[in-house]
């Protein structure tokens, strides 16, 4: 059986990288040059190829074949493969680059970085055959979600993300510490000569000497860039209480803001299917009130025919807007200024309508029915206003599901109790549709 080396100066002394690949031409250009060659040259990083065309038994070296149930473009064969691993040392960290495995993050870099042999399988074609994962001990690793033509680019993304998380690896050790996602926050802004170019210059603090405070400068752009790029990564960041205290202050734009919610007590279904109008309760105008206002949301509506359900609400809104609720807690007045009385959902269409200069999309909410994503929803905030419909007594009407642009998947949609509060859902739906975001 062939028996393939490690190639680089002390091969047995760094961090082993087997790759089984059916192009080991495809890694010369990019281990060849730039600091992974020279980690090659030191002896930090080894690097085998192992060619699983070497292991097949079939005359003309396949490693592939049309797969079972019919289909497009053909499936890598279990044997091969399996020949090509057993080659592998127990001790080897076996991975496979795939888009169903666990998203490559730093943290699984770090983790990655403490081992002495990791072994990449890169697929190709459609993919590899499954037995593959019951018969040998792999994890599933992605670097994205996207298709790429093989395993071998997203290898390269895992060597780079681990190899220069070696000690050593990039010369000066802070250098790995301080960059994009080390702690959980995007890299703040870099400078470099001239300190003038076309009108911009470098900021100041940055030649002032101060250590300090450039320091300070250089968290804040930190905290700056992740809020605006990327706030779905702020939840696992860690933070200090004054990066808390600095985030709070900053003054942006919030994506709440195209978000609306209306909460419909006509015309709505009571649990035999007759349509009905329920009746305004205290705790579902107050909490949801205090969502839209936590979220920074465009405004809340209450949607009810009912003069004297009308007239409940601006009496509860009032006492804690005008009456002795704001001197107890100003706070709960705040929150409620968001709320706007109705008779029908029509007229809070038409008020956004007014508003923003735009007709919102409508999106109804049921435990029973729907197919759109929170992700679809969210997609449409970037542009667009959206009014979010809920439901009270056993859910919306089937006309204003129809006439909408489209119902959400339910909360729970894969369990057969979905039974929540329609404030406790309003909270679960507004935190998915915008999170840190918003």
């Amino acid at each position: 059986m062939t028996r393939h080396r490690f190639s680089g100066h002390g091969a047995e002394a760094g961090m082993r990288f087997s790759v089984i690949t059916i192009f080991p031409e495809f890694f010369d250009s990019p281990l060849s040059c730039g600091i992974l060659s020279k980690a090659r040259e030191k002896g930090l990083v080894a690097f085998r190829f192992i060619n699983p065309r070497e292991y097949s038994t079939d005359k003309h070296h396949n490693v592939d074949d049309r797969p079972y149930g019919g289909g497009p473009g053909m499936v890598m064969a279990v044997d091969p493969l399996r020949r090509a691993l057993d080659t592998l040392p127990s001790s080897a960290r076996i991975l496979v680059l795939s888009p169903k495995g666990r998203p490559l993050t730093q943290d699984l870099a770090r983790d990655l970085a403490q081992e002495e042999e990791l072994a990449l399988v890169c697929g190709r074609y459609e993919g590899i055959d499954a037995r593959l994962e019951q018969l040998c001990p792999m994890e599933l690793v992605s670097v994205g979600d996207f298709v790429l033509n093989g395993g071998e680019a997203g290898a390269l993304c895992l060597i780079e993300a681990v190899g220069r998380l070696i000690p050593d690896f990039m010369g000066k050790d802070e250098s790995a510490d301080e960059e994009s996602f080390s702690s959980g926050l995007l890299e703040y802004p870099h400078y470099t000569r001239p300190e003038e170019y076309q009108g911009l210059k470098v900021p100041e603090v940055l030649s002032s000497g101060h250590h300090g405070r450039i320091a300070a400068w250089r968290r804040e752009k930190s905290l700056e860039a992740t809020l605006s790029l990327r706030p779905d990564i702020l939840d696992r960041a860690l933070l200090t209480g004054e990066d808390i205290r600095y985030l709070k202050g900053l003054e942006r734009t919030r994506p709440g803001r195209n978000l609306h919610v209306a909460l419909v007590h006509y015309p709505v279904e009571n649990k035999s299917g007759q349509t009905v109008t329920t009746s305004l309760t205290n705790l579902d105008l107050h909490d949801i009130a205090r969502v839209s206002c936590t979220y920074g949301l465009g405004g809340y509506y209450i949607c009810t025919p009912v003069r004297d359900q009308q007239q409940l609400a601006h009496t509860l809104i009032g006492h804690w807007r005008e009456g002795y609720g704001l001197k107890a807690n100003p706070d709960r007045g705040v929150a409620l200024a968001r709320v706007k009385v109705v008779s029908l959902l029509g007229e809070a269409i038409a008020d956004i309508t007014e508003r923003t200069g735009q007709r919102p999309r409508v999106v109804g909410t049921s435990a029973k029915a729907g197919t759109l994503t929170f992700a679809q929803v969210s997609a449409w905030l970037a542009g667009d206003p959206v009014l979010l419909v809920l439901g009270t007594g056993h859910g919306l009407h089937g006309s204003l599901l129809a006439d909408a642009d489209g119902t959400l998947r339910a909360i729970r949609f894969m369990d057969r109790y979905n039974h929540l509060s329609v404030r406790s859902a309003a909270s679960i739906m507004v935190d998915r549709l915008l999170g840190d975001a918003g």
